[in-house]
C-alpha cells in the first residue's frame, strides 16, 4: 500500500489531532504517502485534499479539535455523493483511508468499503458511544473538564445552599454524566440507561438535608427531560432552590489529557500497522488495556455494556 487518506468526521474530539499525528508520521516511517482528506466525507467528495508530511503534524499533540476540520454530510448519505467520493479517491490514487470519528463516521467508512476502498476506523468522541471499544479518543478530556465545572459550581451551589442540575452531553448514552457524578461526588445521576424516578431524587436531596448537607449537585445526560421543567419539579417537592447549568459545547474543546493524547498515538499507530499487514476493513479499539481491532461490520453490530456495578455504587458512595 502506497497512498492512504486520513479524515476526521461527525463531533471534534479532543485527542484527534493526536491520532491524525500518529496516522501520518507511522506512515511516512513506512514510506507512505499520506492525503489529508479537510471537513470529512464532503472534503472526498469535492477535493478537498492535501499531502502530508511529518512537518505539517508539528506541534499538534497538545491541540484540541482537529486540523482537517470535520462536518456532517448529507450528500455523501446519497448513492450520487458516494460515487463522487470513490471517483475521487481513485484521482488521487488513495488506496485505503483512515476515518477517526464516532458512530456516524463509521457507517460513512463501511459505505466506503462496500464500494471497493479499504478502510481503518479510530473511534473518537466525546460521548463515548462506539461499541466496539471500552473508551473513545476525547471522552477523558470531556470528562475531565465536566468535573472541573462540577468543582466550580459545588462552591457557588455551597454558598447559597443550593442544588443545581448540572446538564452535559452524551448523545443517548449516559457514560459522561455516569462517570463525572462519582467523580464529582454529584448526590444523583440521571441518565438513559436507568428511567427517570424524580421522587427518589428529591427524597436523597431531603434526606441530605436533613443530615446538614448545604450543596446538592444532579447530574443529567442531554435527552433525558427538560433541564429547567426537572430544578422547578425538584424545587416544588423538597423547597431547595434549584438552578440548571448546561455546559454544551465547552466539554468538547481544550488541550486533551494524557490518557487521550497516549490512546490517540496508540490507535493511530495500529491503524497504520494494520494496513501495511494487509488488514483492512477494521474498527481499532481497547478492550481490557490492550489495542487490537475487529471487523467493521461485527463492530457496527455490536452492543455497548453499561457499568451497572458503578451506578449501583454511586448511589451508595452519594448517600
Amino acid at each position: 500500500m502506497k497512498t492512504i487518506g486520513v479524515l476526521t468526521s461527525g463531533g471534534d474530539a479532543p485527542g484527534m489531532n493526536a491520532a491524525i499525528r500518529a496516522v501520518v508520521r507511522t506512515a511516512v516511517f513506512h514510506n507512505m504517502r499520506v492525503i489529508g482528506i479537510r471537513s470529512g466525507y464532503n472534503g472526498l467528495i469535492y477535493g478537498d485534499l492535501r499531502e502530508m508530511d511529518i512537518t505539517s503534524v508539528g506541534d499538534i499533540v497538545h491541540r484540541g479539535g482537529t486540523i482537517l476540520h470535520t462536518d456532517r454530510s448529507e450528500e455523501f448519505k446519497t448513492p450520487d455523493g458516494q460515487k463522487k467520493a470513490r471517483n475521487m479517491a481513485e484521482i488521487f490514487e488513495i488506496e485505503a483511508i483512515v476515518a477517526i470519528g464516532g458512530d456516524g463516521t463509521f457507517r460513512g467508512a463501511y459505505d466506503l468499503c462496500r464500494m471497493g476502498i479499504p478502510v481503518i476506523g479510530i473511534p473518537a468522541t466525546i460521548d463515548n458511544d462506539v461499541s466496539s471499544t471500552d473508551f473513545t479518543i476525547g471522552f477523558d478530556t470531556a470528562t475531565n473538564t465536566v468535573v472541573d465545572a462540577i468543582n466550580k459550581i459545588r462552591d457557588t451551589v455551597t454558598s447559597h445552599q443550593r442544588a443545581n442540575v448540572i446538564e452535559v452531553m452524551g448523545r443517548g448514552r449516559g457514560d459522561i454524566a455516569l462517570y463525572t457524578g462519582v467523580a464529582g461526588g454529584a448526590e444523583h445521576i440521571v441518565i438513559p440507561e436507568i428511567s427517570l424516578n424524580i421522587n427518589e431524587i428529591c427524597k436523597r436531596l431531603i434526606q441530605g438535608r436533613d443530615r446538614g448537607k448545604s450543596s446538592h449537585i444532579i447530574m443529567l445526560a442531554e435527552g433525558m427531560t427538560d433541564v429547567k421543567e426537572l430544578c422547578a419539579q425538584i424545587e416544588e417537592k423538597t423547597g431547595i432552590e434549584t438552578r440548571a447549568t448546561v455546559l454544551g459545547h465547552i466539554q468538547r474543546g481544550g488541550n486533551p489529557t494524557v490518557a487521550d493524547r497516549i490512546l490517540a498515538s496508540k490507535m493511530g499507530y495500529h491503524a497504520v500497522n494494520s494496513l501495511k499487514e494487509g488488514r483492512v476493513n477494521r474498527l481499532v479499539s481497547i478492550r481490557n488495556n490492550k489495542i487490537t481491532d475487529c471487523d467493521i461490520e461485527e463492530g457496527m453490530a455490536m452492543q455497548k455494556g453499561f457499568d451497572t456495578d458503578l451506578y449501583e455504587m454511586s448511589k451508595i458512595l452519594s448517600m
